[in-house]
């Protein structure tokens, strides 16, 4: 009896807590065990699971600016965190380019592929809801089931590894409202913040990490506000409290791994703000704690670029020669030696750089975005030295070994850029060296091309040496490799190598010739000699280089004439001038795109100059000048004034030169009284027909008030004074350079609407920018004058049309009175 009633009063306990009751009416009892053991376990053990493979997974992106804080674990349950992506930060070595941070490959638990079926994390999800909702127990709206704190943990994470941060705060919202005093609840709160961060919404985070600092919560939760609250800090930009709570997160966390990574992101910070002595401590403290062979040498690598001096360098240089000798070290040479060629760099060694970035790519590859680097740093080194063939060569190189998709994004877009610059750079010194030539003197001439013969004899004389002597110890190619040698096949001889009756491989005519043409097809004709990877591409580049301009690199029998030479120069007047105006072009457009795509200002404007002094045709004189003075007039006055000069003296008539008399500005402040008082004295004088006064003092007050806010109205009343002393094309040109100036007031916009009126139905008669007229074949000329520029590049080197100039009496005078009314009544008004 006792034994059955026993049995009787399990099954009421069970029947009473069985999940078809509401949670309002569900017991206590046995329920927290029940989802602990059952769905509750299942959930977590999916999570981890999926959060172990992501963490195993994990590579570290160590070019991308700053690594990720954690792999994807968390520090207090072993868990897996948020790996952040960090925006801003650049590495010094690399080209500057705002990167993401170190991002896993999708795990083997993710379902990418559109295949019908949950993921891991989406199952989880699922064990996480069903436990909320088979095993909550709610009284009085609050929950008693301390597990369903736990099944709301895993759908928080789970939901925010899945990257549905709106549906884990959702959560975390229905948490907080049925367990409010749940002793565990800062560690929800933390993950509220991961939540928030995730959104972005770095602002919202930061006040709940910090709001919670100021609470006393439990060591074990700590940590993983410290860590979370760092990587949240660094994308909210704030570098300084970021490296504070790393101090932080590096106290309180144990882990030795995790605190190697605080260190390595530590160091990362202090290194960009220039800390170099604090940020060599922190890459120390990285290599000390690292419990993997990749990050002792990442470690390593950056504890040698924290050497700036040449007093450090030294000791640097032969401590990371030294250690990259020993034992597993040695198979990263090649990034021991990348290192090495940057810390040289630094100190101004430039050959020694290059030359550690040359032994750096002949050792093994450990890294293939180590070897792109090696392959970007010797580019730049040539395009330093303006040799732009052959850092497009090196930067395509680099394109084809990096691994960093945002790094290998830039560099494309350099050496198309390089590509571009080159075809201008070597067509200028083509042309320049033919003119040169066609200005020499007969004497002069012959003498040039005799040292050049002579230079390319002794040349061709070494080269000659070489290959004789290569012959002579070539004796392995004439060796006897059959039967009867004693390379022979027969007998046991160490050719057959165990594999039977195969034979010697160099005995297999058949084997050689098909290795031969496979080799051929790979890397193509090579000369037998160190370094030949190298050696062909540099013999390579010179063919690439002697293509572009115009010269060949295949012998001929009469190289060693200078009539050879001599004949081949144009004695063309037409053919010269020719040369002399593709050179000016492309000189124009190289001046452009060293502003415009490598924004080197001062190289454009020497550029430039050069061309000024060569004095190119008009066209392409004005946009020279034009270019320098709009790159030059706000930050440097004294270079742009030059061309101001040019322009304003030699051009008075062109549009080019009304902007250097008054360039673009918007940034008026207010309108002085001394200013409102000439304009109104002026129109006066303009209503009185004292059009000569009238200008003289519109131009007194521009110059005394560049920056007032009446310039627009005065510019506009200049132009009118103008029209009337020298005729409509004159005015045009000024009312043109005011929409160009001030295309959003209402003086541009007037202006736009007197110049539709005005080049309505005019015949003109074409004159050049220094006033002189061009004769006409007839009479259909064009009705407009030539738009100014209204950028800092033009779409086209060729664009443009001279200026014009009416063929009629240039005092006609204009009836504008009714235009100025409403100026005038709008300085009246204000007056």
């Amino acid at each position: 009896m006792k034994r059955n009633f026993l049995y009787l009063f399990l099954g009421a306990v069970l029947f009473s807590c069985g999940s078809n009751k509401s949670p309002e009416t569900r017991g206590r009892f046995l329920k927290g065990f029940t989802a602990q053991n059952n769905t509750l376990f299942n959930a977590k053990e999916a999570l981890n699971t999926e959060l172990e493979s992501r963490e195993k997974a994990y590579k570290d992106n160590f070019y991308s600016g700053y690594i990720s804080l954690v792999k994807y674990n968390d520090p207090s349950e072993g868990l897996v965190s948020s790996s952040s992506s960090f925006s801003g930060g650049s590495n010094a070595n690399v080209p500057s380019i705002p990167n993401t941070g170190g991002v896993p490959p999708a795990s083997p638990g993710t379902n990418t592929t559109g295949v019908k079926g949950a993921s891991i994390l989406e199952i989880a999800e699922g064990k996480a809801l069903k436990t909320i909702h088979n095993y909550s127990v709610m009284r009085k709206g609050l929950e008693k089931n301390d597990q369903i704190f736990d099944a709301y943990m895993v759908l928080i994470k789970s939901r925010i590894y899945q990257n549905k941060p709106i549906e884990a705060l959702d959560a975390f919202g229905s948490l907080k409202q049925i367990m409010p005093r749940d002793k565990r609840m800062p560690l929800a709160i933390v993950y509220e913040g991961l939540a928030y961060t995730k959104l972005k919404d770095y602002h919202k985070a930061n006040s709940i990490f910090t709001e919670l600092k100021k609470q006393n919560i439990s060591k074990k939760y700590d940590k993983v506000l410290s860590v979370f609250n760092a990587e949240n800090l660094i994308l909210f930009d704030k570098k300084d409290q970021a490296i504070a709570e790393l101090d932080r997160a590096f106290a309180l966390n144990s882990d030795r791994p995790l605190k190697s990574r605080i260190s390595f992101l530590k160091g990362q910070l202090l290194s960009e703000k220039g800390k170099n002595v604090e940020a060599r401590t922190a890459f120390l403290n990285a290599y000390k704690y690292a419990n993997d062979f990749e990050f002792e040498v990442k470690s390593q690598i950056e504890i040698a670029k924290t050497y700036n001096s040449k007093d450090d360098y030294e000791g640097a240089r032969k401590y990371l020669e030294n250690i990259s000798k020993k034992g597993t070290y040695a198979s990263r040479k090649n990034e021991f030696y990348y290192a090495l060629g940057l810390m040289a760099n630094k100190v101004g060694k430039k050959q020694e750089a290059l030359d550690y970035f040359r032994k750096s790519l002949k050792e093994k590859v450990s890294d293939s975005q180590i070897r792109g680097l090696d392959y970007y740093e010797i580019g730049k080194h040539y395009l330093e030295k303006d040799d732009y063939i052959t850092a497009g060569a090196y930067y395509d190189s680099a394109l084809v070994a990096m691994t960093h998709a945002p790094t290998k994004i830039l560099l494309k877009e350099q050496s198309d850029n390089i590509k571009k610059l080159s075809k201008n750079y070597y067509l200028i010194k083509k042309n320049d060296s033919i003119l040169a030539l066609a200005a020499m003197p007969e004497a002069d001439r012959t003498a040039f091309f005799q040292k050049y013969i002579n230079t390319l004899k002794a040349k061709e004389e070494l080269a000659e040496r070489e290959r004789k002597l290569k012959e002579r110890n070539a004796g392995f190619d004439n060796s006897d490799f059959s039967k009867n040698s004693i390379f022979g096949n027969s007998g046991n001889n160490f050719q057959d190598f165990g594999a039977g009756t195969k034979g010697f491989y160099f005995n297999n005519q058949n084997t050689v010739a098909k290795g031969t043409s496979s080799f051929k097809q790979i890397w193509g004709d090579r000369a037998l000699s160190d370094n030949w990877r190298f050696s062909a591409k540099m013999a390579t580049l010179v063919d690439t280089k002697n293509s572009v301009m115009g010269t060949s690199s295949a012998p001929d029998p009469r190289r060693y004439e200078p009539a050879f030479y001599i004949e081949k120069i144009p004695t063309d007047l037409a053919q010269l001038d020719q040369l002399k105006k593709d050179r000016d072009t492309a000189s124009l457009g190289l001046g452009i795109m060293y502003d415009n795509l490598f924004s080197n200002r001062p190289l454009a404007t020497k550029t430039l100059y050069k061309l000024v002094d060569n004095k190119p045709v008009e066209d392409v004189m004005l946009k020279a000048l034009y270019q320098i003075f709009w790159m030059n007039y706000e930050k440097n006055p004294e270079i742009a004034e030059r061309a101001k000069n040019i322009l304003i003296n030699d051009y008075p008539y062109s549009s080019y030169a009304e902007f250097a008399r008054n360039p673009r500005g918007s940034n008026f402040l207010k309108s002085a009284e001394a200013v409102e008082s000439a304009y109104l004295e002026a129109y006066q004088l303009y209503k009185d027909e004292k059009y000569a006064e009238g200008k003289l003092l519109v131009e007194k007050t521009l110059k005394d008030h560049p920056k007032d806010a009446l310039v627009p109205k005065l510019s506009l009343l200049n132009a009118f004074l103008t029209g009337k002393l020298s005729g409509k094309e004159i005015m045009i040109l000024q009312l043109e350079q005011i929409v160009l100036n001030y295309a959003k007031t209402d003086e541009g916009k007037k202006a736009k609407e007197m110049l539709n009126y005005l080049k309505s139905d005019i015949k003109l008669q074409m004159m050049d920018n220094k006033g002189n007229p061009i004769q006409q074949p007839n009479n259909n000329l064009p009705k407009a004058a030539p738009p100014a520029t209204s950028g800092g590049l033009f779409n086209s080197v060729n664009s443009g049309a001279p200026p014009v100039k009416k063929n009629a009496d240039l005092n006609k005078k204009i009836n504008t009175s009714q235009n100025l009314e409403t100026i005038d009544a709008q300085v009246k008004t204000k007056k």
